[in-house]
């Protein structure tokens, strides 16, 4: 407290404060309570916040000389009874003032409600609205209904008690009913707006007015008019609006006020934002549409064009399969956005077959979902591989002519492999070419068939699935000088005789030059050794091994036999068994039939039998010969056996004689894994037989 305002005080014997000095004491309040200042004191220091009434107090009932008392009252409804209102005044003939200057808004109609006892006067800027001054012994009471302009107003209210009991009421209300009130509010003031996470915040100052019911917001899009419906209705003096569409359009606001009436304020001058833009446009239409027939070169793209306002153009993109995915590997149409409905380029011509989506994309780079595929367009491949046969160099050795080459830094999808090709002239003469080698997927190719003495030219060059070649290497010329050298003799032959042949492996050779393997069966005939290659079935040609193991189907007849293996190289040189192979001797498993059992066979008029395996049948096949016999019988059929070592007899499979029209028998019977031996015999006209043909077969 100020040094001016320090106040002294003595209190006498009924507690009464008595003046001692010109200075007063001074209670604050905060906004709405009292502020009160004791005789003595300035009134004009005192200051009340609109609306809170500045109530002075009077030891007078003519509101003359300096206030006993000075402070701010929020409500005037005050019942002292026959005691005195404050401390230092009279309990009988005083008197209290109110006042209050404050903005009624738009005015309108108000009702000023007054009771007292004893007088009361309402005044409203000066201007005497209500009077009831005189002394009554009852409470007297009466309203009137005032229009109040709008704007800044003083409301002034005098009270006097002459004598008796003390009471006192004001009350000023706006009259709210649509029949009285046709004020509309004032329009609302200090607008503005914000935009923040796709939301709009729209502010205002509170309006003035005393029968405000609240406020309606309006929102319209750029072009358009006001709707009449508002976006939102508060109380509050914000609105955030959380309903925009996220599509770059401008849209405006402005709020107007209405009372409890109903009356609606002009509303406010219109505040714009745009909005960002996160609406794609819709999906191009009728790119399912385009197709082609045949092979396509270059294809051309048509759809219906998009009606969005904001549409910057179209994306077009491409893949080998489907679904067409979007992405920047895809993208064909480039970083600009194609301007009209159609698209036109040459295809790949990599044998593909390409399919399209086309999307659409507006202002903001907002793009839409792809559209539907287009059929696919189908591509003859004509592109050349990536991949190059770099650094590729040639030299001779053992296993013949070896070209190497470097890794090829580039790739592509559809390559199968290099080819390699030989001429007698360099590549780029054009003389004809052999070609050596394909589908190699390494860095090397060996030519093992490269004859001795010739001159050839070498190169190599990429493949892909379409047979089209990519850059050829450099060309390598080489002169093949060959070699007479054979192959080492191959080690650890091992023989095992069994029921159906005999079984053969050996090691494998770590010759460089090594081609395959040939077996040579070897036989005594007048004491020497006999050798003859083992056949293969196929081609009845001498057998090439390129495994470390084989089985001899040779009938189990006991015989002394001995196998050379011999490793042959590229240029067919190998050993022989008497220069070096190495050979291994065996006795085959002897599954004769028991001669001691069964007579010997003594011949049927055949010129030949054979027996051969074939899965598990057997086949006996023979060629009749054509002579009778000398008492002039001939031939009506033939019977065949096979040995039963069970039973040690030869059992007959023929019930009826075989006609002498076939020339063998189908044994589907026949036994495997073991050697069976048959017998066949001539059935003669008079149903007598001959004697007996023996042959016999192994079966896997």
């Amino acid at each position: 407290m100020n040094q001016a305002l320090r106040a002294q005080a003595v209190v006498g014997p009924r507690g009464r404060r008595t003046a001692q000095t010109l200075a007063a004491a001074v209670v604050l309040a905060a906004t709405g309570g009292l502020l009160t200042v004791t005789a003595g004191t300035a009134e004009a220091a005192v200051t009340c916040t609109s609306p809170v009434f500045k109530r002075t107090f009077y030891a007078n009932t003519t509101f003359s000389g300096t206030p006993k008392k000075t402070d701010c009252d929020s409500v005037i409804d005050q019942n002292w009874g026959t005691g005195a209102p404050a401390t230092g005044l009279p309990a009988d003939y005083f008197g209290v003032r109110w006042t209050v200057t404050r903005d009624f808004g738009s005015g309108g109609p108000f009702q000023f409600a007054a009771e007292a006892r004893d007088g009361i006067r309402v005044y409203l800027d000066g201007v005497r609205k209500i009077d009831l001054w005189k002394n009554v012994s009852t409470t007297q009471a009466k309203t009137a209904n005032v229009t109040v302009p709008s704007g800044s107003h003083t409301l002034r209210i005098d009270y006097v008690n002459w004598t008796g009991a003390a009471n006192v009421k004001f009350t000023y209300t706006p009259r709210t009913s649509a029949d009285t009130d046709k004020v509309k509010p004032l329009t609302p003031t200090g607008t503005s707006l914000s935009y923040s996470s796709y939301c709009a915040k729209f502010s205002w100052a509170a309006n003035k007015e005393m029968d405000l019911a609240g406020y309606r917001v309006y929102r319209r899009l750029k072009g358009a008019s006001y709707p009449a419906k508002p976006l939102a209705t508060t109380t509050s003096t914000s609105y955030t609006d959380t309903t925009l569409p996220k599509t770059g359009a401008t849209y405006y606001y402005e709020v107007r006020a209405f009372d409890k009436a109903g009356n609606e304020s002009a509303g406010t001058t219109d505040i714009s934002l745009t909005t960002a833009d996160e609406t794609a446009p819709a999906a191009p239409k009728g790119v399912e549409k385009n197709w082609a027939m045949g092979n396509v070169e270059n294809v051309s793209l048509f759809w219906d064009g998009n009606t969005e306002p904001d549409l910057a153009g179209y994306r077009v993109y491409r893949s080998t399969g489907k679904p067409v995915a979007v992405t920047a590997a895809n993208l064909v149409s480039g970083s600009a956005p194609v301007s009209g409905a159609g698209y036109r380029e040459a295809l790949p011509q990599t044998g593909d077959w390409y399919y399209y989506v086309v999307t659409a994309v507006d202002t903001h780079g907002n793009e839409s979902a792809p559209s539907s595929t287009t059929n696919e367009f189908m591509t003859q491949d004509r592109t050349p591989p990536a991949e190059t046969a770099l650094n590729a160099r040639a030299e001779e050795s053992e296993a013949g002519i070896t070209l190497t080459w470097d890794a090829s830094k580039a790739t592509s999808e559809d390559f199968v492999g290099y080819r390699v090709y030989r001429s007698s002239a360099p590549r780029t003469e054009g003389k004809p070419r052999e070609l050596v080698g394909e589908h190699v997927q390494g860095t090397s190719f060996t030519d093992r068939a490269a004859t001795p003495g010739t001159t050839y030219h070498y190169w190599v060059v990429a493949a892909d699935e379409a047979g089209c070649q990519g850059t050829p290497s450099v060309d390598m010329e080489m002169h093949v000088q060959g070699n007479t050298t054979a192959p080492p003799a191959v080690s650890g032959v091992t023989v095992t005789p069994g029921k159906n042949g005999v079984s053969l492996s050996w090691d494998a050779s770590d010759d460089p030059g090594l081609d395959h393997y040939k077996i040579l069966r070897g036989t005594l005939v007048d004491g020497q050794w006999t050798y003859k290659p083992l056949l293969n079935p196929g081609n009845f040609q001498p057998w090439e091994f390129t495994v470390t193991q084989h089985h001899d189907l040779t009938p189990a007849d006991g015989e002394q036999v001995r196998y050379a293996v011999v490793a042959v190289d590229q240029y067919g040189n190998g050993l022989t068994p008497d220069g070096g192979a190495t050979t291994a001797e065996v006795t085959e498993v002897d599954l004769r039939p028991d001669t001691d059992a069964t007579p010997a066979a003594t011949g049927a008029p055949l010129t030949s039998l054979g027996a051969h395996s074939y899965g598990d049948h057997g086949w006996v096949g023979w060629i009749l010969s054509p002579e009778a016999d000398g008492s002039g019988r001939k031939a009506t059929g033939f019977h065949v056996y096979r040995w039963n070592p069970d039973t040690r007899v030869f059992d007959k499979l023929t019930a009826t004689p075989v006609p002498r029209e076939d020339s063998g028998y189908w044994d589907t019977a026949m036994p495997q894994g073991t050697t069976s031996f048959y017998r066949v015999t001539v059935v003669l006209s008079d149903g007598t037989e001959t004697g007996a043909t023996q042959t016999a077969v192994a079966a896997d």
